[in-house]
């Protein structure tokens, strides 16, 4: 799969590389939005850490089995891991082992920092959460495997964190609607933390976000399989909040939730060679919830593949929020039956009830989509749904080609202004226009001058 995957993503940089339209003079784009590539140096690591096999001879190897974990998935291995942490932590160029080919049963933990020098924690074997959720710990709610205070550790490995969800899926207010909507633990996270490498790990069946980078500076994240059934309700793939400098690639997540969820408080953040799918897309936000500030800037998706996702690429905000999002670019990225390949939605409400109109918002501004490709399961293709007093502006479409299989394909404005250059369908002419609500259509065998042009009020 990862072979036939990374493939896939040679021939669409090839493809999309003959594909460049030069600007007229007249035209601008952004200057934040033309100097946010991915360099070679965000493609390393920022700081040096060995593994831990090649200097083996140089590391002090603290094993959980020496603490007495048993690893049969059945006894509790929880004290066993905290004893091994407190041994590691405290000890230079040390490697927290937990070994191949063993289960391990651990409960809710936090792993703190700060810890001596080089740390390397390398994860082998399996570790699973308890799958009853009226045995978790009620002092540890929200958190399964949290990090903390940590500054230059490697997390790698070739094992898997098992979060057992599906009792808590079962019991969660989206799919019992008799049950209270309650939060559910995260499976891993890494918090207030700096410099930090996670490579390789597989997460899996997480209770609910399946891995959280909250309040953290330099990370780096690479080779990371996510996975989760489509139906699991708020399994996040990787959730990040508050952080800056965050980088993802060559990464595969499927869940019930966002692939890549972008929060507020975080800037430089950027995603190359991404698989998502199934899920709900790759998404900034929800921002501006109960009117809460929102910020997110500087941020890049490059080459990505979303396959049956409910979204493509999102940014979502509530009604009443502040703040803004702007400086994004959305680049080289192909769809397969994605419901809502570009949507902007300063309208987002996730309630049972309907949400209240109020007249702030969460700005958008700045926001680039390039080389988008595939076919759009719904027939708003594009869908930019601001709002009348905050209206989203400075939208750049370039070398858009959405289409529907068995319809016409459509884009959807609302108090949103940008501009198209390059072949763009469906055509985003709605984005020049001064009516509020405008909807162009295209058909599939249109060439790129023939549009209809559709008033509407939806």
């Amino acid at each position: 799969m990862e072979i036939l995957l990374f493939s896939f993503f040679g021939l669409l940089i090839m493809a999309h590389g003959t594909a460049e339209s030069n600007l007229s003079d007249d035209i601008l784009v952004p200057h934040s939005l033309e100097n946010m590539d991915m360099e070679e140096g965000d493609e390393i690591d920022l700081f040096e850490l060995p593994s831990w096999t090649s200097e083996r001879g140089s590391k002090v190897l603290v094993n959980v089995d020496g603490f007495g974990a048993v690893g049969d998935g059945i006894s509790d291995d929880t004290q066993a891991f905290v004893n091994a942490w407190k041994q590691a932590c405290s000890t230079t160029k040390s490697v927290f082992l937990v070994p191949l080919g063993r289960r391990y049963l651990v409960n809710a933990t936090r792993f703190r920092g700060p810890c001596a020098d080089k740390l390397l924690i390398q994860i082998d074997g399996t570790i699973v959460a308890p799958g009853e959720p009226k045995s978790w710990d009620p002092k540890n709610p929200r958190i399964w495997l949290d990090f903390s205070n940590l500054t230059g550790v490697l997390f790698q490995g070739s094992g898997v964190i098992d979060g057992s969800g599906s009792k808590w899926w079962a019991a969660s207010c989206k799919k019992n609607k008799s049950n209270p909507c309650k939060g559910a633990p995260t499976a891993l996270t890494i918090d207030s933390s700096s410099a930090v490498r996670v490579k390789g790990l597989t997460i899996k069946n997480s209770q609910q976000m399946h891995f959280t980078i909250s309040r953290c500076q330099n990370v780096r994240l690479s080779d990371i399989l996510i996975s989760a059934p489509e139906d699991s309700p708020n399994t996040d793939g990787i959730h990040i909040s508050e952080s800056t400098n965050i980088v993802i690639q060559n990464s595969k997540i499927g869940t019930g939730d966002d692939c890549i969820s972008i929060v507020n408080a975080s800037s430089t953040i950027k995603m190359k060679k991404i698989y998502c799918g199934p899920g709900h897309g790759i998404s900034i936000g929800s921002l501006g919830k109960d009117n809460s500030i929102g910020i997110v800037t500087k941020v890049v998706v490059d080459t990505a593949f979303l396959r049956g996702t409910t979204n493509g690429l999102r940014i979502k905000t509530w009604q009443g929020g502040s703040g803004y999002v702007r400086a994004v670019r959305f680049q080289n990225v192909r769809m397969e039956d994605v419901s809502n390949p570009i949507i902007i939605d300063q309208f987002y409400c996730d309630l049972p009830t309907s949400c209240q109109n109020q007249t702030s918002a969460v700005a958008i501004s700045q926001i680039m989509y390039r080389n988008i490709t595939g076919t759009t399961k719904t027939a708003k293709a594009m869908k930019f749904a601001c709002s009348d007093t905050v209206p989203c502006s400075h939208l750049v479409l370039n070398n858009i080609n959405l289409v529907k299989m068995d319809g016409t394909a459509e884009t959807y404005c609302n108090s949103a202004t940008g501009f198209g250059y390059g072949y763009v369908q469906p055509s985003a002419e709605c984005l020049n226009s001064s009516d509020k609500k405008f909807i162009v259509k295209q058909a599939d065998d249109a060439q790129p001058s023939e549009r209809v042009l559709i008033h509407t009020e939806l």
